[in-house]
């Protein structure tokens, strides 16, 4: 799943050096945090959300299939 999150979110910024995914599990709930730079953070979130919407969409369906539950949050 992180190797997910990583792959989609490089894709959308200038400068992929500076993304970075922790992961921290709580209460069987998987949580990660995608960093970014903060002139790419526009970029990640997209228009009303939208791509960090979507994002988060194809990571759920990934852990659906895995019996997960996961959450994604964008931190700068």
């Amino acid at each position: 799943m992180k190797e997910i999150v990583e792959i989609i979110a490089k894709s959308l910024v200038d400068n992929t050096s500076a993304v970075v995914i922790n992961e921290r599990e709580e209460d069987n709930v998987i949580t990660y945090e995608l960093h970014v730079a903060t002139e790419d953070m526009g970029k990640v979130i997209g228009k009303q959300g939208r791509i960090a919407k979507a994002l988060r969409t194809v990571v759920k369906a990934a852990a659906t299939r895995e019996n997960k539950k996961v959450n994604v949050e964008i931190m700068s």
